[in-house]
């Protein structure tokens, strides 16, 4: 009877652990937030125009499905996160650009 209970915690336990896996980058939904952030600002002080915003935002928008993604085995390996970071490290680069270009709107 004991070992029943015990083997249904286990499974129960298995079954839930892959739910938590998407709190386990809070590094990358930081710095995820923090550049939606920056896009918003550059277009509400006139740095990016709307063509600028829709590219920036297109590439949080896949940075955000890959990331997706490579949970969906309820998983976030070190090589993954390493991945992500420097696809920000990029996209951080774009919105800086972007920001201190010519065009205003």
């Amino acid at each position: 009877m004991i070992a029943r209970a015990v083997m249904a915690m286990l499974l129960a336990a298995a079954l839930v652990a892959p739910a938590f896996a998407g709190d386990r980058s809070p590094g990358v939904n930081k710095r995820e937030h923090r550049q939606k952030e920056r896009i918003k600002h550059g277009v509400k002080s006139g740095q990016l125009t709307k063509d600028e915003a829709k590219g920036l935002r297109a590439e949080q928008k896949a940075i955000r499905e890959k990331e997706r993604e490579m949970k969906s085995d309820g998983v976030l390996t070190r090589e993954e996160r390493k991945d992500l970071h420097q696809d920000l490290n990029e996209a951080s680069q774009n919105i800086h650009e972007e920001k201190h270009d010519a065009e205003t709107r």
